[in-house]
């Protein structure tokens, strides 16, 4: 199955599952900018991607690709200088 075909399924799967709890959580507006971009890579809302996220990773389905690091994960935190004063 490609790709896509595997997403399709997933959604559908996940659409299928009842949703009667709410949750909230707090996350950086980075992460969050990267959900989105990810979920409109995919043409998905957003919260169905991190829905689809927490249910992989609480039924241990959850894998993480054998390739390099992604951009964010190896970047040097900016500093700031401090004032001379």
């Amino acid at each position: 199955m490609d790709k896509e075909g595997k997403l399709e399924e997933e959604i559908l799967a996940s659409a299928s599952l009842v949703k009667d709890k709410r949750g909230n959580i707090r996350i950086s507006s980075r992460d969050l900018d990267d959900i989105q971009a990810k979920a409109a890579e995919e043409a998905i809302p957003y919260q169905t991607l991190m829905a689809s996220v927490l249910h992989k990773y609480v039924t241990g389905r959850l894998v993480e690709p054998q390739t390099s690091p992604t951009r964010r994960s190896t970047r040097t935190p900016r500093i700031k200088p401090r004032s001379a004063g």
